[in-house]
């Protein structure tokens, strides 16, 4: 089974995405649904679905295209985690339509002017919440909030989480640290798993080549290993910098000195795993 591990959709008339620059971002100013989803990843056997923006109507909807298209194996959804009502709004997703595709839950963590915002009380006890409902919690963080991260997954280690993106290293201009030394941290912690994922977008999105994106892949690849790590594309956020096939490249070309059996764990077998697929 071939996974791509992470993407998103989204339709504007039914909501606008408020995050998409009209100049800098006109190239996914438009709506992806599981047709187009369909023609791009036709290498893919499965995906998962991640949400967008933080509305909670948004993964009851996803979750309903989880039931209707074969392609996508999970979903990735939203809940307000500061929320007293918490426990029943995942109960409530949990046991509604298509609830059963739902494996995890994230919050825009990189948007909060607060770096420490993952470590508050009220963030914490949602937290709680999401684990006690059988679900993994994904880490969608900058580089300056990954020591919030690292405390938080030392508080939690009996349960999984997922970090996004690598963390978003500063891929445009090169530097390493303290990025990777913050990687290596937590990556020490076996209950997290990371998605070679985002990299493109975070390099020069006219003029990016795979030597940019290496030297940040092989600091993942030494710090997780295969086993924790897993391919997502990013589509359709990643048509900032390139295609669906010119991302896929990328990372097969990262991943070239792996042997196969670890190369089916980047692009499918961990995946496999973390979201029960």
């Amino acid at each position: 089974m071939k996974v791509d591990a992470h993407h998103h959709l989204w339709d504007l008339s039914v909501r606008d995405q408020d995050w998409i620059d009209p100049v800098t971002m006109s190239a996914i100013r438009r709506d992806f649904g599981p047709a187009d989803l369909a023609k791009a990843a036709t290498g893919f056997d499965r995906t998962v679905l991640v949400q967008t923006v933080t509305v909670a109507e948004e993964t009851p909807e996803f979750l309903a295209v989880a039931s209707e298209t074969a392609r996508i194996g999970a979903v990735v959804g939203w809940v307000d985690l500061t929320a007293p009502t918490v426990v029943d709004d995942l109960a409530r997703l949990r046991s509604g339509p298509g609830g059963e595709w739902l494996r995890g839950i994230r919050h825009q963590v990189q948007g909060e002017t607060d770096p420490r915002w993952l470590c508050r009380d009220d963030v914490q006890r949602g937290l709680m919440a999401v684990f006690d409902a059988g679900l993994l919690y994904e880490l969608l963080v900058l580089p300056h909030q990954l020591q919030a991260a690292i405390e938080t997954v030392a508080a939690f280690q009996d349960f999984p989480f997922v970090l996004d993106h690598c963390a978003k290293p500063p891929v445009a201009s090169g530097e390493l640290e303290p990025w990777a030394s913050a990687i290596r941290e937590l990556a020490g912690f076996e209950n997290v798993t990371c998605k070679l994922s985002g990299l493109v977008t975070e390099a020069d999105w006219a003029q990016w080549t795979v030597d940019d994106l290496r030297p940040y892949a092989d600091v993942v690849l030494a710090a997780f290993g295969p086993e924790r790590l897993m391919f997502g594309s990013d589509w359709p956020v990643c048509l900032l910098a390139g295609s669906y096939g010119e991302v896929v490249d990328a990372a097969e070309d990262l991943t070239a000195g792996l042997g196969r059996t670890e190369r089916d764990q980047v692009f499918g077998l961990t995946a496999q795993r973390v979201y029960g697929l």
